[in-house]
Order: structure tokens, then sequence, then C-alpha cells
């Protein structure tokens, strides 16, 4: 798995709660805060105040290695109850040109809602890295031959992140507290 080919990674997980009370707590961006390994602050771009199609936030971030950043974050898809799609850029040029344009993104998230089989929602969250340049273009770039495990190494990174925020998610909407 090459840098260059926009690796993805998923998880998932069955909430016990319909798909509109999940979605209070998704598109409560700033309670990813509370459950993100990542994310540490959220402050909303140009008067925007929740998800919509063009609405920015940027994210302040901090990571064991990679210290603390901050990135711009754009909504490209908000379908309430059913999916939320976001695309992380560099607007301080931290990993290569500074750029605020979606063709450069860092990486792309989202969430996706559906029902559940036997009642509640399926809720999966996902990311693909790239095509822009990231916080991992740096490290492939000192150990290109080790460019496959180091992209494995971050999606899994990633993938334990998900598992925190959707587990976060589940028990909001399963207790019935708002985030």
């Amino acid at each position: 798995m090459r840098y260059a080919d926009q690796p993805t990674t998923h998880r998932e997980v069955r909430v016990a709660a319909d798909p509109a009370r999940v979605w209070e707590i998704v598109a409560d961006v700033e309670a990813m805060t509370r459950w993100s390994p990542e994310l540490v602050r959220v402050q909303w771009c140009d008067g925007a105040t929740g998800p919509a199609v063009g609405a920015r936030y940027t994210g302040h971030n901090q990571h064991p290695v990679n210290g603390e950043w901050r990135t711009v974050s754009e909504f490209t898809e908000c379908v309430p109850a059913r999916t939320l799609t976001w695309c992380v850029l560099d607007p301080d040029g931290r990993y290569g040109k500074a750029s605020d344009d979606l063709a450069d993104r860092m990486a792309t998230w989202s969430f996706s809602l559906s029902p559940g089989p036997e009642g509640g929602t399926v809720l999966r969250q996902s990311a693909t890295i790239g095509p822009g340049r990231s916080g991992l273009s740096a490290f492939i770039e000192r150990a290109p031959e080790r460019e496959e495990a180091i992209v494995a190494f971050r999606l899994d990174e990633l993938g334990k992140g998900m598992e925190a925020t959707l587990g976060g998610i589940k028990e909001a909407a399963e207790g019935g507290r708002r985030p």
C-alpha cells in the first residue's frame, strides 16, 4: 500500500439508537474532541456554526510524534441522518505548499449512517489519506523503502482513533445524554 494509492481505512459500530439520534451527535463536530486521540479543539470559520456543504472549521490537533498543528476542514457532503464528509487541508504549509484547495487535501474523512438490520443504526467512519502531502510525507521521504510499513502503521493508528470516536458516539447515543 503506497501513499499515492490514497489508502483508506474504516471502522463501524452498531448503535442501539435511531439514525436521527446518532446524527445529532455526529453533527456536533466539537463533541468529537472528547473521543478523538488527535483532535483537541474545533473553531468554526467564517460564521459557520455546524456542518453544511462548504462550511469550514479549524481543527487543533496533537500527536505524541508530530506535536501540535492546525488544519482546516471543509465539508463536501452533508445529508442529515445519512452521511457527513469533509476534506482536511494544510493552510499553514506544514507538510508542503500551503493550500486551501480541495484537490490538495491531506485526507478525506466521513461518517455514514444506515438503519441496522435489527433496528438501531450502523455507523461507519472512514478516512482516505492524500492525495496532498501530510504528516506521513516526510517520514516516507526519509525512508522510502519503508513506505508500505509507514502507511500501514498510520492506517492502524487512525483505525484505533476511529474505534475510540465510534465508541464515544455509541455511548452518548445509547445513554441518551447530549454530548
